[in-house]
């Protein structure tokens, strides 16, 4: 498969970065971002992806972010997608998302031979890909997407592995205990660390081993806003005996350039530009959260008993094909609801919204690069956890950052709507809501000012650059 557009253009011969980005808009967005501070740092970067079947829901990189191509420095290169490899177990998608990096690795091999970067820039995802940057020779890095709370846990798993001969799904309740972290509750982990035999939790585990042997951990965070898991991290706290702590960047936070955010949902920005500051409520659950129709329609009576404005990012049950507001809400609930609230289906400029100065509130799933949008706006969250690591997440933001109040769902996961207006009447409208926003405005201070010229972001970014670049 082809490169999409060449790295050195117009006679400027720049060296070149390679990324290798999983699938999925989530890990893709960040990787962009980044490599466009490379770009206007003097490196030209190319991310590698692999093709996609016709009837995979993730959408091709120049299909996300069509104009990052037309960079001069900013290039696509796809591989082959590989068969899936015997031995996954069905429905393991973390299994098969790592399973499937694995064996696309003669490619990126092939590939990285040819063009000889300066460095290769991986996604958890693609730990076995470390392999093919030490055969080539080329000095490879981690580019971690997560926060570094979850970096502390993930360099620590080896620990919590030998101080357990339970898995963690056994332990229940039990807060697991990691340096520089609030105590996690064992049920509060991944689903693909719950059981130590699986396939997924091996991966991780052999992560957790390829991250000391790399030469530096990139994660998209920084130190103010996570200074005691940073902290932690760099003094090897949290590296098990006998392995090497890796050199970490933090270079955060990082979230889609405004230039490059997608421009549809104007009807979202002109509805809350009639909206009194800070009044509004934003609802939305990632690219792939979803609820039962059951759970739609107990969110909705909740937010209709709150009072509250609103913005509801709503999509279909999952196997269910996308279907009118009217079949997913409970009757005349638009109508009634029509003068302080607006319901869109299954998509809105998430980044846009926050920044807007109507938006005083986010319900998220806890996704980090929507937890990065909220904090650089300025919004408070309830956290709302749905899959992979977002439970974790909630736990530090509840716990640690202390800029998010937890959404509690019953033993079957299922939240009553009194709990949600009970959330969202104290988030909107109480001391303790305007405590958090206040928090969460501080935070957002700090994160710019780890951004700016003189701030710790840049100097980490600089640091690598130069590294790079000679």
């Amino acid at each position: 498969m082809g490169v999409s557009n060449k790295g050195n253009c117009g006679g400027d011969s720049r060296r070149m970065v390679v990324m290798c980005p999983a699938p999925g808009p989530g890990h893709l967005i960040p990787v962009v971002e980044f490599g466009r501070l490379l770009v206007s740092h003097g490196l030209a970067v190319t991310i590698v992806q692999r093709s996609l079947p016709a009837d995979n829901a993730t959408a091709p990189a120049c299909s996300v972010y069509g104009d990052a191509s037309a960079s001069p420095f900013i290039s696509f290169h796809y591989i082959p997608e590989p068969p899936l490899p015997p031995g996954v177990p069905e429905g393991d998608h973390v299994a098969k998302v790592f399973e499937l990096t694995r064996t696309s690795n003669p490619d990126l091999r092939d590939f990285v031979r040819v063009v000889s970067p300066a460095a290769l820039l991986l996604d958890f995802f693609c730990y076995s890909a470390a392999d093919v940057g030490a055969e080539v020779g080329i000095p490879t890095y981690f580019f971690f997407l997560s926060c570094a709370a979850s970096l502390a846990v993930l360099l620590h798993m080896p620990v919590i592995h030998a101080q357990n001969a339970a898995s963690i799904g056994d332990l229940g309740g039990e807060p697991v205990h990691v340096p520089g972290v609030p105590p996690i509750p064992a049920n509060d982990f991944p689903a693909a660390f719950l059981d130590r035999t699986s396939l997924s939790y091996q991966h991780f585990f052999a992560l957790s081993e390829k991250l000391c042997e790399s030469r530096g951990v990139i994660v998209n965070s920084c130190r103010s806003l996570e200074p005691r898991a940073a902290d932690a991290v760099i003094s090897g706290l949290c590296t098990p005996p006998g392995r090497t702590t890796p050199p970490v960047f933090c270079v955060g936070p990082l979230v889609k350039s405004e230039e490059v955010a997608d421009k549809r949902g104007g009807e979202c920005l002109a509805w809350l530009d009639t909206q009194p500051k800070a009044s509004v409520l934003f609802l939305c659950f990632g690219s792939m959260g979803r609820f039962s129709a059951k759970q739609i329609k107990e969110l909705a009576a909740g937010l209709e008993m709150s009072g509250q404005r609103f913005i509801w990012v709503v999509r279909s049950p999952p196997g269910c094909d996308e279907q009118d507001l009217d079949a997913l809400l409970p009757d005349g609930f638009v109508d009634r609801t029509k003068d302080r609230g607006l319901v869109v289906m299954s998509w809105a400029p998430q980044r846009e919204v926050l920044a807007h100065c109507a938006v005083g509130g986010f319900v998220t799933h806890c996704g980090w690069n929507s937890v990065l949008e909220a904090v650089m706006a300025g919004v408070p969250m309830l956290g709302w956890p749905l899959y992979a690591e977002q439970r974790m997440n909630r736990v530090f933001l509840v716990e640690e950052l202390q800029l998010a109040m937890a959404v509690e769902a019953g033993e079957n996961g299922f939240v009553t709507a009194e709990e949600i207006d009970g959330k969202v009447r104290w988030l909107m409208d109480s001391d303790g809501g305007r405590e958090l926003r206040e928090r969460t405005l501080a935070a957002m201070r700090e994160a710019r000012e780890a951004l700016s010229d003189a701030g710790d972001s840049r100097a980490a970014l600089q640091q690598l650059v130069r590294q790079w670049i000679m």
